[in-house]
């Protein structure tokens, strides 16, 4: 749990993006259930009533906190402004990625946990962490299929599963080295796949 000091109220603009930043470290750090728009509002340095102008209802806050991490957690492919990786070095480099320093649990992925704390599968957040799943596993294929995989939808599910076992495992046991096990053995399965499609013609 993430202790908060005496409210102190910052004036300006900015408040949104305070909301979130502090909306980011509060849902990591302990979860969305167990976070409180009065503890949001403290740790944002935000009155109420300006977080509630900003985000009039919890669900949107954690709607926007979500979509703010699309991105930068999806698997980018390589292109013309960012040759450095070859596909099959993209593909295992989503196993490499350190979380941040902190002494606070391990929480693996934001989007199972969100998965995981929001069960009703019509609710807007759990409908989110659907999609980016599978756009994660979609971008994989992409990658995949640039690699010369022989079965690129096969391989990209492979490694987002062996992605997201990793991330639950060491959720569980509070442990973020689980993706380096994760790594060795996704690198037996790409250079596999990639084994079975041939040579380059």
């Amino acid at each position: 749990m993430i202790e908060t000091q005496p409210v102190r109220r910052r004036r300006g603009r900015g408040a949104r993006e305070r909301i979130l930043k502090a909306a980011t470290e509060l849902f990591i750090a302990q979860g969305i259930n167990a976070t409180g728009m009065d503890q949001l509002s403290t740790v944002a340095e935000v009155s109420k009533r300006t977080l509630y102008a900003h985000f009039p209802s919890k669900d949107e806050l954690v709607g926007a906190y979500l979509e703010s991490l699309v991105e930068p957690l999806l698997p980018v492919a390589p292109s013309s402004t960012q040759p450095t990786l070859s596909p099959r070095e993209q593909l295992l480099a989503i196993f490499d990625r350190k979380p941040a320093e902190t002494i606070a649990p391990f929480r693996g992925c934001p989007f199972l946990n969100v998965s995981v704390e929001v069960p009703d599968p019509e609710h807007s957040a759990h409908q989110l962490a659907v999609a980016y799943k599978r756009e994660f596993a979609h971008r994989l294929t992409d990658i995949a299929r640039q690699a010369g995989a022989a079965d690129p939808e096969k391989l990209g599910e492979q490694l987002a599963l062996l992605f997201d076992g990793a991330a639950a495992r060491g959720t569980a046991l509070n442990d973020n080295r689980t993706g380096a096990c994760a790594r060795s053995i996704a690198e037996l399965v790409v250079d596999a796949a990639l084994a079975e499609a041939g040579p380059p013609s």
